[in-house]
């Protein structure tokens, strides 16, 4: 399937003691999606922290990978909740968009469910190709917010932006149309976007901000590539974060 090499880019895992060497109090978990496939997430609760944040990453590496972004979320005083899609560093099967669709849905039955979240208290985070499942996970479950960094309306319109036209899109089975998702969500959406983003354009980051319900917001991160909008963004990044999750939970 040609989504798999265009699309997907897992991180094979190493098997380290994650815990010891970030120093942060990451609780292994592991959990099942509806369909029976076996995932893997790391739960890192803050201190005197009544919202998490449910972290949907993007189509490369794995959670292992975002350690500094998690650091750095957890000395602001947010608990975050990352898993591994499918076909991702420890969890079992292949990556499909349905598939991360149904990964997503099942972290938060999880969260609800055997952790005893209050839906009222989760925002759903999706950074890339996280931002549509994220999307998704807000069209089907109860969450406090939504935020979208880095994203795309569709897989259609990143080809048509970065392929002069070409219908590259049409090789693919994926659509990821986020566009279309954001018109059933009703929940207050921060966008967040580099506007030096060379992967994906700062103008298709404004078009999932035109395409959502308000309340809605566009924070842009002046110089930000797409994948350092948290180390170029800096205080200021983190504390826009925390304003709209305090506000919305």
């Amino acid at each position: 399937m040609l989504d798999r090499q265009y699309l997907y880019f897992p991180g094979r895992w190493e098997d380290r003691n994650w815990k010891e060497l970030s120093a942060l109090p990451l609780e292994d978990v592991w959990f099942r999606t509806k369909d029976g496939v076996r995932l893997f997430g790391w739960y890192l609760p803050a201190p005197s922290s009544e919202a998490l944040l449910l972290w949907c990453h993007g189509n490369a590496g794995n959670i292992a990978d975002r350690l500094e972004n998690l650091e750095l979320l957890y000395r602001h005083g947010l608990s975050t909740f990352i898993f591994d899609y499918r076909g991702y560093g420890r969890s079992a099967g292949a990556p499909s968009e349905e598939g991360l669709y149904e990964d997503a849905l099942a972290a938060h039955d999880h969260l609800v469910m055997n952790k005893g979240i209050l839906p009222e208290r989760i925002v759903a985070f999706g950074r890339s190709l996280g931002a549509p499942v994220a999307g998704e996970l807000a069209r089907k479950r109860q969450v406090a917010g939504l935020i979208l960094e880095t994203p795309f309306p569709s897989v259609a319109a990143v080809a048509r932006r970065l392929f002069y036209g070409f219908p590259v899109h049409q090789l693919l089975r994926a659509r990821f149309d986020l566009a279309s998702r954001l018109k059933e969500i009703h929940v207050p959406v921060l966008v967040v976007h580099g506007d030096r983003d060379t992967t994906i354009p700062f103008a298709l980051g404004w078009a999932v901000y035109e395409a959502a319900n308000e309340p809605k917001e566009f924070y842009r991160i002046p110089g930000a590539d797409h994948n350092d909008t948290y180390v170029v963004g800096g205080e200021p990044y983190f504390q826009r974060l925390l304003e709209f999750i305090r506000r919305v939970t």
